[in-house]
């Protein structure tokens, strides 16, 4: 089962899941957002909280079309509202204080080299480079843990990537994602991430999740993901690229509280537990008389049937009752015990 490691935190099968909340550029630009959404991850309970690293010039052209979930250009948006290079140095120190994990999504050859300068634990991998081979290998021969998203990317393409990575030796992981802002139910196809588990055995297997909801998110700890993302928000207002595909912090709270009750139901043994025990005995049927039975008589169908408590014989041991003699006089409605049948 492939395992990956980032500050010392295995992330894989058999492996608690790995819960990234996704700060993105939610912050629009205010360190002192970027650090409250650290601190609220924090106490929501996420493993890691996560920002990008954009510098527009390396990583589009400005006049690039862009999709038409928010009303401006990208380009003119992270030039505004990126986080420069020192800041997110800043928000390392800060979420190191307060014990959370920091990731970054570099979206750039240029991006990826300053954020290994300055320590970067992994890289976290956009869907929209995923199929950028040459990129992808540079920034693994730097050899950190990566985490990349499979959006819009049929299973060849990213077989491509995963043998390109395979090839430089990387430790990597793939997320399951769909790059609809936010999508449609129907799309998002979480079968897929089996399908990934056995076509890229050396990859752990994660969702990376664009709904406005929970609910896949649950889905896809429940089928295996070992890694969930969430993009976080501070307020759903807050207007941006990314807002209606955004979580709360009190959304994130009940999104960890339940993945982490999600793995504790998650077991595959199937035994009578000891809180089970008492309840056995009350609600299994044991095997009463439905009128007086005289001593002598020879039991049949008609004068038996199940009821509770299981204390008595067992009901599906009827068919060792029917045809014995009872030894006794038995009253209506109770149970029948050994000692009342001849025998």
């Amino acid at each position: 089962m492939p395992v990956i490691t980032i500050e010392n935190r295995k992330i894989g099968d058999g492996q608690p899941v790995f819960v990234i909340a996704e700060g993105c550029d939610n912050h629009m630009g205010d360190l002192g957002a970027a650090k409250e959404m650290c601190r609220l991850a924090k106490l929501a309970g996420a493993d890691c909280i996560k920002f990008q690293h954009h510098l527009p010039d390396e990583e589009m052209l400005r006049d690039v079309p862009m999709s038409s979930n928010f009303d401006m250009p990208l380009y003119d948006f992270l030039k505004l509202h990126a986080l420069t290079l020192d800041q997110h140095v800043e928000l390392m120190r800060y979420c190191r204080e307060i014990g959370i994990m920091y990731l970054c999504t570099p979206f750039s050859l240029k991006a990826a080299y300053e954020l290994n300068e300055i320590g970067v634990s992994a890289f976290k991998i956009g869907s929209g480079e995923m199929t950028d081979i040459p990129t992808l290998r540079a920034i693994a021969k730097l050899g950190k843990p990566m985490i990349v998203s499979t959006g819009m990317c049929t299973l060849d393409e990213i077989r491509r990537t995963y043998d390109a990575l395979t090839e430089e030796k990387a430790e990597f992981a793939f997320t399951n994602c769909l790059s609809e802002y936010p999508p449609k139910y129907e799309d998002v196809n979480l079968g897929v991430i089996a399908r990934m588990k056995e076509a890229f055995p050396q990859a752990v297997i994660g969702h990376s999740d664009h709904t406005p909801d929970l609910y896949t998110c649950y889905a896809a700890a429940a089928l295996g993901a070992a890694i969930i993302e969430k993009h976080v928000i501070l307020s759903k207002q807050t207007p941006g690229p990314d807002q209606t595909v955004s979580i709360d912090f009190d959304d994130l709270y009940h999104l960890v509280d339940g993945i982490r009750k999600i793995e504790l139901a998650s077991g595959s043994e199937k035994a009578v537990h000891r809180n089970e025990e008492s309840i056995r005995e009350w609600a299994f049927r044991s095997i009463v008389s439905l009128r007086e039975i005289r001593a002598g008589e020879v039991i049949t169908q008609d004068m038996i049937w199940s009821k509770r408590p299981g204390t008595g014989i067992p009901s599906h041991r009827m068919g060792e009752v029917i045809g014995r003699k009872a030894a006794r006089d038995i009253a209506c409605n109770v149970l029948i015990r050994w000692e009342d049948l001849e025998g």
